[in-house]
C-alpha cells in the first residue's frame, strides 16, 4: 500500500506564504518532488529533493520564493512557499520515486491527489 496524501492548500492573497505538506506511506522513497498543473495547461515541474535532503531542483518560476525540504523520520515533504502570486495558482501534486530525483515527472512512480493554491490578487 503506498500513499502519497498533500495538504496545506488554500485561498490566499499575493504576498502572502503557504507551506504544504506531503506525507508518503508504504515505503521509503529516494526522490521526492513537488508539481503542478494550472487549469487548461500541461502539469510542470516545482521542486525535487534528494534523500538525504542536499540535493534540490526548482523551477526557474518559483526559485528564491520556494523551499522544498524533507523529514525522513515522518516520510514527508514539505514546499514552502513564499511571496505567492496568482500566477502560482494551481494543484500541486506531491510525487515520489525510488529511485534517483529529479524534475522529469516520468522518474516518479507515485502521484497524491493534489491541493489546490489559490492566489488572489
Amino acid at each position: 500500500q503506498v500513499q502519497l496524501v498533500e495538504s496545506g492548500g488554500g485561498f490566499v492573497q499575493a504576498g502572502d506564504s503557504l507551506t504544504l505538506s506531503c506525507a508518503a506511506s508504504g515505503r521509503t522513497f529516494i526522490g521526492l518532488g513537488w508539481f503542478r498543473q494550472a487549469p487548461g495547461k500541461e502539469r510542470e515541474f516545482v521542486a525535487a529533493i534528494s534523500w538525504s535532503g542536499g540535493g534540490t531542483n526548482y523551477a526557474v518560476s518559483v526559485k528564491g520564493r520556494f523551499t522544498i525540504s524533507r523529514d525522513n523520520a515522518k516520510n514527508t515533504v514539505y514546499l514552502q512557499m513564499n511571496n505567492l502570486k496568482p500566477e502560482d495558482t494551481a494543484v500541486y501534486y506531491c510525487a515520489a520515486t525510488p529511485r534517483g530525483w529529479g524534475s522529469d515527472d516520468w522518474i516518479y512512480d507515485y502521484w497524491g491527489q493534489g491541493t489546490q493554491v489559490t492566489v488572489s490578487s
